[in-house]
């Protein structure tokens, strides 16, 4: 919260705060838990002469899937997503930055989308639009509910 602590205006204060849900890591842990059990069980230890390639596609599996966690923990660390009693405010960037702040009196609508994995573990889609311009489709967003409850209550 580094960038919207800086922005805060006198007199505002920071209402609630959305990030995005742990399960953008579940295709890092997915290729994770494949590479782990391709290494676990490949079958090395036998006499007769195996061929390597369970090993070494689980071994790259595996990389695959600690790479894939450090994007998706990258990729959450740079998103921040705050309401304030006075606006609210999205970022996303590390080097190039890009933001969206719309006053709360602009807002029109706040739509949320969850599927059915959303309602089970806390996550969906937010939308907000407001007059003339709206902030960009915050995917996978926790507490959706919660956050869209902070932006229209006034």
């Amino acid at each position: 919260m580094a960038y919207v602590t800086s922005v805060l205006q006198p007199g505002e204060t920071v209402i609630a705060v959305g990030r995005p849900h742990w399960v953008v890591f579940m295709r890092a842990l997915l290729l994770l838990v494949v590479g782990l059990v391709l290494l676990i069980f490949s079958d090395t230890d036998t006499g007769r002469r195996a061929a390597p390639i369970p090993l070494v596609l689980g071994g790259v599996i595996f990389v695959l899937g600690v790479l894939a966690f450090l994007l998706a923990w990258f990729e959450r660390s740079i998103v921040e997503l705050a309401v304030t009693n006075h606006r609210v405010i999205y970022k996303k960037g590390f080097i190039r930055r890009h933001t969206v702040e719309m006053n709360m009196d602009k807002v029109e609508t706040v739509n949320v989308d969850q599927s059915l994995w959303g309602r089970l573990l806390g996550f969906g889609t937010i939308r907000v639009l407001g007059t003339g311009q709206g902030i960009e489709t915050l995917n996978r967003i926790a507490s959706p509910i919660r956050l869209r409850n902070a932006i229209t209550a006034r």
